[in-house]
């Protein structure tokens, strides 16, 4: 059992771009607490957290872009 829920994490983590796990980097906290978060707080308030979460997600990815990008030239 505890294989395939790290399976399932492990997917879901490749897959959901890695948010959860950079602002548990940068905040120091658990990034099983902030995907946690983000479940409860989207059942709350009707899922509008998950709106921040896929804008995060896009600010990353966009970062992680321009950051490989040598020149402006490219």
């Amino acid at each position: 059992m505890k294989h395939l829920i790290a399976q399932i994490q492990a997917f879901f983590e490749d897959k959901a771009f890695g948010v959860s796990e950079r602002l548990g980097e940068k905040l120091g906290i658990a990034s099983s607490s902030i995907r946690l978060f983000f479940i409860y707080a989207s059942f709350l308030t009707f899922g509008s957290p998950v709106i921040i979460y896929l804008a995060l997600a896009f600010i990353m990815n966009i970062r992680r872009h321009l950051r490989r990008r040598n020149s402006v030239w490219y």
